[in-house]
Protein backbone atom coordinates (compact mmCIF):
# COMPACT_ATOMS: atom_id res chain seq x y z
CA UNK A 1 0.00 0.00 0.00
CA UNK A 2 2.89 2.49 0.64
CA UNK A 3 4.56 1.59 -2.36
CA UNK A 4 1.47 2.33 -4.59
CA UNK A 5 1.08 5.90 -2.52
CA UNK A 6 4.34 6.55 -3.19
CA UNK A 7 3.82 5.89 -7.03
CA UNK A 8 0.96 8.12 -6.93
CA UNK A 9 2.75 10.52 -5.19
CA UNK A 10 5.54 10.40 -7.75
CA UNK A 11 3.07 10.80 -10.26
CA UNK A 12 0.98 13.80 -9.24
CA UNK A 13 4.62 15.37 -9.15
CA UNK A 14 5.13 15.25 -12.32
CA UNK A 15 5.24 18.91 -14.43
CA UNK A 16 2.83 19.03 -16.81
CA UNK A 17 4.85 18.23 -20.01
CA UNK A 18 6.11 15.29 -18.46
CA UNK A 19 2.71 13.88 -18.10
CA UNK A 20 1.76 14.51 -21.51
CA UNK A 21 5.00 13.57 -23.02
CA UNK A 22 4.46 10.08 -21.02
CA UNK A 23 1.18 9.29 -22.44
CA UNK A 24 1.96 10.77 -26.21
CA UNK A 25 4.95 8.55 -25.80
CA UNK A 26 2.77 5.20 -24.53
CA UNK A 27 -0.18 5.88 -26.97
CA UNK A 28 2.62 5.71 -29.85
CA UNK A 29 4.34 2.79 -28.67
CA UNK A 30 0.58 0.83 -28.58
CA UNK A 31 -0.01 1.96 -32.00
CA UNK A 32 3.33 1.13 -33.14
CA UNK A 33 3.14 -2.64 -31.20
CA UNK A 34 -0.37 -3.42 -32.63
CA UNK A 35 1.02 -2.50 -36.09
CA UNK A 36 3.94 -4.76 -35.82
CA UNK A 37 2.44 -7.43 -34.51
CA UNK A 38 0.53 -8.00 -38.00
CA UNK A 39 2.14 -6.24 -40.65
CA UNK A 40 3.84 -9.66 -41.59
CA UNK A 41 0.74 -11.60 -41.31
CA UNK A 42 -0.78 -8.97 -43.62
CA UNK A 43 1.22 -8.88 -45.93
CA UNK A 44 1.15 -12.51 -46.39
CA UNK A 45 -2.19 -13.09 -46.33
CA UNK A 46 -3.39 -10.49 -48.10
CA UNK A 47 -0.17 -10.46 -50.92
CA UNK A 48 1.47 -13.51 -50.57
CA UNK A 49 4.52 -12.21 -51.26
CA UNK A 50 7.64 -14.25 -51.68
CA UNK A 51 10.77 -13.38 -49.63
CA UNK A 52 12.23 -10.95 -52.76
CA UNK A 53 8.90 -8.61 -52.70
CA UNK A 54 8.75 -8.31 -49.27
CA UNK A 55 12.65 -7.04 -48.88
CA UNK A 56 11.21 -5.00 -51.89
CA UNK A 57 8.29 -3.53 -49.73
CA UNK A 58 11.28 -2.40 -47.33
CA UNK A 59 11.77 0.58 -50.01
CA UNK A 60 8.73 2.48 -49.16
CA UNK A 61 9.01 1.62 -45.73
CA UNK A 62 12.03 2.72 -44.98
CA UNK A 63 12.52 5.63 -47.41
CA UNK A 64 10.39 7.80 -44.66
CA UNK A 65 13.76 7.74 -42.74
CA UNK A 66 16.11 8.45 -45.77
CA UNK A 67 13.94 11.90 -46.35
CA UNK A 68 13.37 13.04 -42.77
CA UNK A 69 16.25 15.25 -43.20
CA UNK A 70 15.08 17.12 -46.27
CA UNK A 71 11.54 17.11 -44.55
CA UNK A 72 13.03 18.50 -41.13
CA UNK A 73 14.80 20.85 -42.72
CA UNK A 74 11.86 22.41 -44.95
CA UNK A 75 10.09 22.53 -41.81
CA UNK A 76 12.57 24.10 -39.51
CA UNK A 77 9.97 27.02 -38.16
CA UNK A 78 7.84 24.37 -36.95
CA UNK A 79 8.83 24.10 -33.03
CA UNK A 80 9.67 20.70 -31.81
CA UNK A 81 6.91 18.94 -30.15
CA UNK A 82 4.35 20.45 -32.74
CA UNK A 83 6.62 18.55 -35.60
CA UNK A 84 6.41 15.43 -33.57
CA UNK A 85 2.55 16.07 -33.34
CA UNK A 86 2.44 16.10 -37.16
CA UNK A 87 4.86 13.41 -37.17
CA UNK A 88 2.38 11.28 -35.47
CA UNK A 89 -1.11 12.70 -37.54
CA UNK A 90 0.93 11.30 -40.55
CA UNK A 91 1.30 7.92 -38.70
CA UNK A 92 -2.25 8.00 -38.58
CA UNK A 93 -3.24 8.77 -41.72
CA UNK A 94 -1.02 6.15 -43.47
CA UNK A 95 -2.79 3.81 -41.33
CA UNK A 96 -6.41 4.46 -42.44
CA UNK A 97 -5.65 4.84 -45.93
CA UNK A 98 -3.32 1.68 -45.39
CA UNK A 99 -6.80 -0.33 -43.75
CA UNK A 100 -9.52 0.96 -46.58
CA UNK A 101 -7.55 1.71 -49.48
CA UNK A 102 -4.71 -1.30 -49.83
CA UNK A 103 -6.55 -2.36 -53.07
CA UNK A 104 -3.37 -3.40 -54.64
CA UNK A 105 -0.03 -3.91 -53.93
CA UNK A 106 0.94 -0.35 -55.48
CA UNK A 107 -1.25 1.27 -53.36
CA UNK A 108 -0.24 -0.27 -50.06
CA UNK A 109 3.26 0.78 -51.09
CA UNK A 110 1.73 4.35 -51.11
CA UNK A 111 0.18 4.62 -47.59
CA UNK A 112 3.24 2.40 -46.28
CA UNK A 113 5.68 5.58 -47.68
CA UNK A 114 3.47 8.27 -45.86
CA UNK A 115 3.05 5.64 -42.49
CA UNK A 116 7.04 5.43 -42.30
CA UNK A 117 7.29 8.83 -43.04
CA UNK A 118 5.52 10.11 -39.87
CA UNK A 119 7.07 7.20 -37.74
CA UNK A 120 10.56 8.32 -38.73
CA UNK A 121 9.90 11.96 -38.60
CA UNK A 122 8.82 11.23 -34.94
CA UNK A 123 12.23 8.93 -33.79
CA UNK A 124 14.63 11.70 -33.86
CA UNK A 125 12.28 14.35 -32.08
CA UNK A 126 11.47 11.79 -29.57
CA UNK A 127 14.90 11.00 -28.87
CA UNK A 128 15.54 14.86 -28.30
CA UNK A 129 12.09 15.27 -26.03
CA UNK A 130 13.44 13.03 -23.83
CA UNK A 131 16.67 14.38 -23.03
CA UNK A 132 14.93 17.35 -22.98
CA UNK A 133 13.29 16.11 -19.46
CA UNK A 134 16.20 14.43 -18.09
CA UNK A 135 18.12 16.00 -15.46
CA UNK A 136 22.04 16.93 -15.69
CA UNK A 137 23.42 13.14 -14.98
CA UNK A 138 20.72 11.32 -15.58
CA UNK A 139 19.98 10.61 -19.33
CA UNK A 140 20.64 7.38 -19.22
CA UNK A 141 18.13 6.71 -16.51
CA UNK A 142 15.87 8.93 -18.15
CA UNK A 143 15.76 7.62 -21.04
CA UNK A 144 15.28 3.84 -19.80
CA UNK A 145 12.70 4.97 -18.12
CA UNK A 146 10.81 6.17 -21.09
CA UNK A 147 11.65 2.82 -22.66
CA UNK A 148 10.09 1.16 -19.59
CA UNK A 149 6.99 2.93 -20.54
CA UNK A 150 7.36 2.29 -24.22
CA UNK A 151 8.08 -1.38 -23.52
CA UNK A 152 4.55 -1.25 -20.95
CA UNK A 153 2.86 -0.03 -24.34
CA UNK A 154 4.05 -2.53 -26.70
CA UNK A 155 2.99 -5.51 -23.76
CA UNK A 156 -0.73 -4.19 -24.26
CA UNK A 157 -0.66 -3.50 -28.32
CA UNK A 158 0.91 -6.77 -28.63
CA UNK A 159 -1.60 -8.65 -25.98
CA UNK A 160 -4.99 -6.66 -27.25
CA UNK A 161 -3.69 -7.96 -30.69
CA UNK A 162 -3.06 -11.39 -29.44
CA UNK A 163 -6.87 -11.60 -27.18
CA UNK A 164 -8.61 -9.53 -30.37
CA UNK A 165 -7.23 -12.21 -33.27
CA UNK A 166 -8.05 -15.34 -30.41
CA UNK A 167 -11.19 -14.48 -29.31
CA UNK A 168 -12.89 -11.52 -30.43
CA UNK A 169 -12.49 -11.80 -34.73
CA UNK A 170 -10.31 -8.86 -35.12
CA UNK A 171 -9.05 -8.62 -38.88
CA UNK A 172 -6.56 -6.56 -40.03
CA UNK A 173 -8.75 -3.45 -40.90
CA UNK A 174 -10.38 -3.24 -37.08
CA UNK A 175 -6.72 -3.24 -36.50
CA UNK A 176 -5.26 -0.61 -38.24
CA UNK A 177 -7.66 1.47 -37.67
CA UNK A 178 -7.62 1.06 -33.89
CA UNK A 179 -3.84 2.01 -34.03
CA UNK A 180 -4.81 4.84 -35.77
CA UNK A 181 -7.30 6.42 -33.74
CA UNK A 182 -4.79 5.42 -30.39
CA UNK A 183 -1.83 7.45 -32.96
CA UNK A 184 -4.12 10.24 -33.29
CA UNK A 185 -4.55 10.90 -29.55
CA UNK A 186 -0.67 10.42 -28.90
CA UNK A 187 -0.36 13.41 -31.77
CA UNK A 188 -3.11 15.51 -28.86
CA UNK A 189 -1.34 14.78 -26.48
CA UNK A 190 2.12 16.58 -27.85
CA UNK A 191 -0.13 19.27 -29.12
CA UNK A 192 -1.27 20.59 -26.04
CA UNK A 193 2.74 20.32 -24.61
CA UNK A 194 4.60 23.52 -24.79
CA UNK A 195 6.07 24.14 -28.31
CA UNK A 196 9.32 23.92 -27.74
CA UNK A 197 11.60 25.60 -29.54
CA UNK A 198 12.47 25.69 -33.76
CA UNK A 199 16.16 25.15 -34.41
CA UNK A 200 17.76 27.19 -36.95
CA UNK A 201 18.01 26.69 -40.46
CA UNK A 202 21.41 26.72 -40.77
CA UNK A 203 22.19 23.73 -37.97
CA UNK A 204 20.18 21.47 -40.65
CA UNK A 205 21.23 19.19 -43.42
CA UNK A 206 25.01 18.98 -42.22
CA UNK A 207 27.46 16.70 -41.41
CA UNK A 208 29.67 17.92 -38.15
CA UNK A 209 33.30 16.27 -38.31
CA UNK A 210 33.05 16.41 -34.24
CA UNK A 211 30.43 13.39 -34.94
CA UNK A 212 32.13 10.98 -37.27
CA UNK A 213 31.96 8.67 -35.00
CA UNK A 214 28.45 8.89 -33.75
CA UNK A 215 27.58 8.98 -37.56
CA UNK A 216 29.24 5.80 -37.98
CA UNK A 217 28.10 4.18 -35.28
CA UNK A 218 24.09 5.03 -36.69
CA UNK A 219 24.96 3.46 -39.45
CA UNK A 220 26.12 -0.02 -37.98
CA UNK A 221 23.13 0.80 -35.96
CA UNK A 222 20.79 0.82 -39.15
CA UNK A 223 22.23 -1.89 -40.91
CA UNK A 224 22.38 -4.66 -37.69
CA UNK A 225 18.79 -3.38 -37.03
CA UNK A 226 17.30 -3.43 -40.46
CA UNK A 227 18.23 -7.02 -40.64
CA UNK A 228 16.28 -8.11 -37.61
CA UNK A 229 13.31 -5.66 -38.39
CA UNK A 230 13.24 -6.66 -42.17
CA UNK A 231 13.92 -11.01 -42.00
CA UNK A 232 13.58 -12.59 -38.10
CA UNK A 233 9.66 -12.42 -37.99
CA UNK A 234 9.66 -13.67 -41.83
CA UNK A 235 11.74 -16.36 -40.38
CA UNK A 236 9.07 -17.28 -38.08
CA UNK A 237 6.10 -16.29 -40.64
CA UNK A 238 7.76 -18.46 -43.23
CA UNK A 239 10.36 -20.64 -42.28
CA UNK A 240 8.30 -21.82 -38.73
CA UNK A 241 5.50 -21.13 -40.23
CA UNK A 242 3.87 -19.13 -37.06
CA UNK A 243 0.60 -17.26 -36.86
CA UNK A 244 0.03 -13.70 -35.93
CA UNK A 245 -0.72 -14.38 -32.50
CA UNK A 246 2.73 -16.19 -31.79
CA UNK A 247 4.74 -12.83 -32.93
CA UNK A 248 2.62 -10.93 -30.36
CA UNK A 249 3.38 -13.18 -27.90
CA UNK A 250 7.18 -13.07 -28.56
CA UNK A 251 6.79 -8.73 -28.36
CA UNK A 252 4.64 -9.11 -25.36
CA UNK A 253 7.61 -11.41 -23.36
CA UNK A 254 10.26 -9.13 -24.58
CA UNK A 255 8.32 -6.14 -23.71
CA UNK A 256 7.17 -7.22 -19.97
CA UNK A 257 11.18 -8.00 -19.92
CA UNK A 258 11.86 -4.63 -21.22
CA UNK A 259 9.96 -3.09 -18.04
CA UNK A 260 13.33 -4.45 -15.54
CA UNK A 261 15.43 -4.04 -18.32
CA UNK A 262 15.39 -0.62 -19.63
CA UNK A 263 15.94 1.08 -16.46
CA UNK A 264 18.86 -1.35 -15.51
CA UNK A 265 20.25 -0.22 -18.85
CA UNK A 266 19.58 3.30 -18.17
CA UNK A 267 21.67 3.29 -15.13
CA UNK A 268 24.27 1.36 -16.49
CA UNK A 269 25.33 3.71 -19.34
CA UNK A 270 25.03 6.76 -16.82
CA UNK A 271 27.47 4.51 -14.23
CA UNK A 272 29.74 2.83 -16.83
CA UNK A 273 29.67 4.87 -19.93
CA UNK A 274 28.57 4.64 -23.53
CA UNK A 275 31.68 2.92 -24.39
CA UNK A 276 31.16 -0.68 -22.47
CA UNK A 277 27.28 -0.79 -22.86
CA UNK A 278 27.91 -0.28 -26.95
CA UNK A 279 30.52 -3.13 -26.78
CA UNK A 280 28.69 -5.84 -24.63
CA UNK A 281 25.29 -5.08 -27.36
CA UNK A 282 28.05 -5.81 -30.60
CA UNK A 283 29.52 -8.90 -28.69
CA UNK A 284 26.18 -10.26 -27.71
CA UNK A 285 24.58 -9.93 -31.30
CA UNK A 286 27.57 -11.65 -32.76
CA UNK A 287 25.83 -15.14 -30.94
CA UNK A 288 22.48 -13.91 -31.91
CA UNK A 289 22.90 -14.16 -35.04
CA UNK A 290 24.70 -17.31 -34.94
CA UNK A 291 22.35 -18.10 -33.18
CA UNK A 292 18.95 -17.12 -35.01
CA UNK A 293 20.53 -17.90 -38.88
CA UNK A 294 21.54 -21.73 -37.72
CA UNK A 295 19.01 -22.60 -35.19
CA UNK A 296 17.27 -25.29 -37.57
CA UNK A 297 21.08 -26.50 -38.56
CA UNK A 298 22.07 -27.01 -35.23
CA UNK A 299 18.97 -28.24 -33.33
CA UNK A 300 16.19 -30.34 -33.97
CA UNK A 301 12.63 -29.69 -35.04
CA UNK A 302 11.03 -27.53 -31.51
CA UNK A 303 14.41 -26.84 -30.18
CA UNK A 304 15.49 -24.75 -32.70
CA UNK A 305 11.96 -22.62 -32.78
CA UNK A 306 12.73 -21.96 -29.30
CA UNK A 307 16.21 -21.30 -29.81
CA UNK A 308 14.86 -18.83 -33.04
CA UNK A 309 12.82 -17.30 -29.73
CA UNK A 310 15.03 -16.42 -27.60
CA UNK A 311 17.39 -14.61 -29.93
CA UNK A 312 14.10 -12.72 -31.08
CA UNK A 313 13.68 -11.65 -27.52
CA UNK A 314 16.97 -10.96 -26.71
CA UNK A 315 17.39 -8.51 -29.67
CA UNK A 316 14.05 -6.98 -28.94
CA UNK A 317 15.95 -6.30 -25.80
CA UNK A 318 19.22 -5.08 -27.28
CA UNK A 319 17.41 -2.69 -29.61
CA UNK A 320 16.99 -0.49 -26.55
CA UNK A 321 20.62 -0.13 -26.62
CA UNK A 322 20.64 2.35 -29.02
CA UNK A 323 19.95 5.31 -25.84
CA UNK A 324 23.45 4.73 -25.52
CA UNK A 325 24.71 6.16 -28.97
CA UNK A 326 22.15 9.28 -28.20
CA UNK A 327 23.90 9.63 -24.62
CA UNK A 328 26.83 9.79 -26.34
CA UNK A 329 26.24 12.69 -28.78
CA UNK A 330 24.77 14.69 -26.08
CA UNK A 331 28.02 14.43 -24.47
CA UNK A 332 30.14 15.29 -27.57
CA UNK A 333 27.77 18.36 -28.99
CA UNK A 334 29.23 21.42 -29.70
CA UNK A 335 26.18 23.45 -29.73
CA UNK A 336 22.78 22.38 -27.70
CA UNK A 337 20.70 23.44 -30.95
CA UNK A 338 22.41 20.36 -33.02
CA UNK A 339 21.30 17.59 -30.66
CA UNK A 340 18.10 17.28 -32.97
CA UNK A 341 19.48 17.78 -36.58
CA UNK A 342 22.07 15.70 -35.93
CA UNK A 343 19.45 12.70 -34.43
CA UNK A 344 17.72 13.39 -37.78
CA UNK A 345 20.90 13.08 -39.85
CA UNK A 346 21.39 10.18 -38.08
CA UNK A 347 18.71 8.36 -38.96
CA UNK A 348 18.73 9.45 -42.89
CA UNK A 349 22.18 7.50 -42.89
CA UNK A 350 21.47 4.64 -40.76
CA UNK A 351 18.59 4.37 -43.64
CA UNK A 352 20.60 4.80 -46.48
CA UNK A 353 22.54 1.82 -45.72
CA UNK A 354 19.50 -0.21 -43.95
CA UNK A 355 17.70 -0.03 -47.03
CA UNK A 356 20.74 -1.20 -49.01
CA UNK A 357 21.07 -4.20 -46.62
CA UNK A 358 17.69 -5.06 -46.79
CA UNK A 359 17.74 -5.12 -50.57
CA UNK A 360 21.12 -7.49 -50.28
CA UNK A 361 19.54 -9.56 -47.39
CA UNK A 362 16.66 -10.48 -50.24
CA UNK A 363 19.56 -11.00 -52.49
CA UNK A 364 21.18 -13.44 -49.81
CA UNK A 365 18.08 -14.69 -48.73
CA UNK A 366 16.73 -15.84 -52.15
CA UNK A 367 20.31 -17.26 -53.49
CA UNK A 368 22.13 -18.78 -50.72
CA UNK A 369 19.11 -18.71 -48.02
CA UNK A 370 18.29 -17.04 -45.07
CA UNK A 371 21.14 -18.42 -42.82
CA UNK A 372 23.39 -15.88 -44.78
CA UNK A 373 21.52 -12.82 -43.92
CA UNK A 374 22.26 -13.46 -40.15
CA UNK A 375 26.00 -14.30 -41.23
CA UNK A 376 26.35 -11.06 -42.42
CA UNK A 377 24.94 -9.53 -39.32
CA UNK A 378 27.32 -11.18 -36.90
CA UNK A 379 29.80 -9.34 -39.33
CA UNK A 380 28.50 -6.16 -39.02
CA UNK A 381 28.16 -7.05 -35.08
CA UNK A 382 31.70 -7.50 -35.24
CA UNK A 383 32.49 -4.26 -36.62
CA UNK A 384 30.53 -2.92 -34.06
CA UNK A 385 32.26 -4.12 -31.37
CA UNK A 386 35.34 -3.12 -32.83
CA UNK A 387 34.54 0.56 -33.55
CA UNK A 388 32.69 0.77 -29.59
CA UNK A 389 36.41 0.44 -28.35
CA UNK A 390 37.14 3.61 -30.23
CA UNK A 391 34.13 6.24 -28.22
CA UNK A 392 35.87 8.84 -25.96
CA UNK A 393 33.76 11.49 -23.65
CA UNK A 394 34.57 14.58 -22.19
CA UNK A 395 35.02 13.94 -18.28
CA UNK A 396 31.96 16.41 -18.12
CA UNK A 397 28.44 16.52 -20.07
CA UNK A 398 29.78 19.62 -22.37
CA UNK A 399 26.20 20.63 -23.04
CA UNK A 400 23.20 19.64 -21.26
CA UNK A 401 19.47 19.93 -22.60
CA UNK A 402 17.44 22.25 -20.38
CA UNK A 403 14.01 20.88 -19.72
CA UNK A 404 11.57 23.73 -21.58
CA UNK A 405 8.54 23.91 -19.44
CA UNK A 406 7.26 27.23 -20.64
CA UNK A 407 7.60 28.54 -16.70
Amino acid sequence: MQQVDRIKKKIFSLNRDMLLFISALAASAFSESVFNSIFNNFLDSTFSLNSFYRTFLELPRESGGLLIILVSALLFFIPSRRMAAISLLLGAIGLVCMAFFSVTFHWMFVWLFIFSLGQHLFMPINTSISMELAKEGETGKRLGQFNAIRNFSIIAGSFFIFLGFKYFHFNFKISFCIAAFVYLCAACFLYFMHPGSAQPRSSHMKLHKEYRLYYWLAILFGTRKQIFLTFAPWVLVTEFHQPTAVLATLLTIAGISGIIFQPMLGKAIDIYGEKKVLAMEAFLLIFICFGYGFSKTLFPGNQAFIVACICFVADQLLMSVNMARSTYLKKIVVKKEHITPTLTMAVSLDHIFSISIALAGGVLWAKWGYQTVFLAGAIIALVNLISAFFITTPATVKCDVVAVTGK
